[in-house]
C-alpha cells in the first residue's frame, strides 16, 4: 500500500498530520483511541475495513475493483469514514474535501453486501462507479449485514436464523426490563435490524478494541475500562451480567465499547448493549437447563473474587421473563427459557445481594 500523506479528521477539525503513515498528533484528546494508545495508522485502517472472509465481502470488493486491495487501502477508498464515528482521512491529493463530501448519505450496495444481490453488478455497469462511496466497506463483522437508511435513521441489517432472531430481540427486551442501556433492535423476515445508536455518529463510537485488543479476559477489561471511567466499568459489570444470565457465547471486543463526546474527546458511557445474536438458543437448546456447571457463571463468580469489589444483583423475576418473551413474536419453549434463565439468576443469588432499586 502506498504511504499516506494528509490528515487525520474529526468532522472538519484537523486532530493529527500524517506523514507517511506516521501519526502527527494536533489534538490528542481527539485522536481515536487506538492511535493514542498505539499509533500506529494501518493497523487502525485495517480494523476498519469489511471482513474479507464474508462471501458478501468478496462479491462487493469484485464490484469495486478492489479484489486485490489490502484491508487498508479498502478503508481508504472511502476514506475510512464510517456511519458510527466522525474520523476520516483527507489527504494531500484531495485538500479541499469536506465531512459532508465523506460522511454517508444513502447505499446503494445494501443488497449485496445482506444478500449477495446480483442486479447490484448491472447497476454500477449502468451507472459507473459514481455511488461507489458505500458504507459497506467499512461495516466490520463476521456475519452477512447492511446498513440502511430509513426515515433519516440508519439501520444496521443482520440476517438471521429463527433461534438467532429470538435471542437477540428476547435479550434486548429483557434487558430493558432490567433498566439496563439496550441498543434498539427490531425483528425483521429474515434477521434482526438494530438501529444506529450513535444518531448519525452525534457521538463517536470505540470498540473495546482499541483499548485492549482481543483480549476478552473479564479483570483485564474491568480493570482497563475502570481507568478511563469507573462509572463505564460498573456498566461493564452490567453487560457482563446479561451475557451471564442469558448465555451469550459470543462477546468479543468488537461488539462492546465506549461512547465519546465528538467535541471533547471525553469518555461519555459504555455503548448500549448490542450484538446477542449468538447467545441463549441461538445454537439450539442447551442440554442442562440446571446451569449448574456452567462456565459463564463460574467465570462471573471468579471476576469479583479477584477484583474486590461489590455487585448488586438487579431483580429478576419470572414475570419479567414472561413479559419479554410476549413481546418477541417467535414461537420457543416458553418454559425452557423461564427456568434455564431462573435457574442462571438462581445460581448468582447465591453469591451476591440483590438490590431492590429496579422497578419493573
Amino acid at each position: 500500500m502506498k504511504s499516506i500523506n494528509g490528515y487525520l479528521m474529526s468532522q472538519d477539525t484537523q486532530i493529527a498530520r500524517i506523514e507517511n503513515n506516521k501519526i502527527i498528533s494536533i489534538k490528542p484528546s481527539l485522536l481515536p483511541l487506538y492511535l493514542h494508545l498505539n499509533g500506529d495508522l494501518i493497523e487502525w485502517l485495517e480494523s476498519r475495513a469489511i471482513d474479507r472472509h464474508r462471501v458478501n465481502s468478496r462479491l462487493l470488493k469484485r464490484l469495486l475493483r478492489l479484489t486485490t486491495a489490502e484491508d487498508a487501502e479498502v478503508a481508504m477508498h472511502v476514506n475510512a469514514s464510517t456511519i458510527t464515528d466522525t474520523y476520516w482521512v483527507c489527504e494531500d491529493s484531495e485538500p479541499t474535501l469536506t465531512y459532508g463530501d465523506v460522511r454517508f448519505s444513502q447505499n446503494y450496495f445494501d443488497n449485496l453486501a445482506l444478500n449477495g444481490d446480483p442486479d447490484s453488478f448491472n447497476r454500477v455497469n449502468n451507472q459507473g462507479m459514481t455511488h461507489s462511496r458505500t458504507p459497506e466497506l467499512t461495516n466490520i463483522g463476521s456475519f452477512e449485514k447492511c446498513w440502511r437508511i430509513e426515515n433519516g435513521d440508519w439501520w444496521l441489517y443482520k440476517n438471521g436464523n429463527t433461534f438467532e432472531r429470538f435471542s437477540e430481540q428476547f435479550i434486548c427486551e429483557l434487558g430493558r426490563l432490567l433498566n439496563f442501556n439496550m441498543a434498539h433492535c427490531e425483528l425483521w423476515e429474515k434477521g434482526i435490524k438494530s438501529l444506529d445508536f450513535t444518531n448519525g455518529a452525534k457521538v463517536n463510537y470505540e470498540p473495546a478494541r482499541s483499548l485492549v485488543g482481543d483480549d476478552i479476559d473479564y479483570v483485564t477489561n474491568y480493570n482497563k475500562i475502570k481507568k478511563l471511567s469507573p462509572h463505564m466499568a460498573k456498566e461493564y459489570l452490567d453487560i457482563l451480567l446479561l451475557d451471564t444470565v442469558c448465555f451469550n457465547m459470543d462477546r468479543h471486543t468488537e461488539n462492546y465499547g465506549f461512547l465519546r463526546d465528538i467535541n471533547t474527546g471525553d469518555f461519555i458511557s459504555m455503548a448500549p448493549n448490542f450484538d446477542n445474536n449468538i447467545a441463549l438458543i441461538s445454537r439450539g437448546y442447551p442440554s442442562d437447563k440446571t446451569r449448574k456447571n456452567d462456565l459463564f457463571i463460574r467465570d462471573f463468580i471468579e471476576l469479583f473474587e479477584q477484583i474486590g469489589v461489590d455487585y448488586y444483583l438487579p431483580v429478576l423475576h419470572e414475570e419479567m421473563i414472561k413479559t419479554a418473551l410476549s413481546r418477541v413474536s417467535i414461537a420457543v419453549d416458553a418454559d425452557y427459557i423461564k427456568q434455564f434463565i431462573s435457574n442462571g439468576y438462581t445460581q448468582l443469588t447465591n453469591h451476591f445481594p440483590v438490590t431492590h432499586f429496579n422497578m419493573f
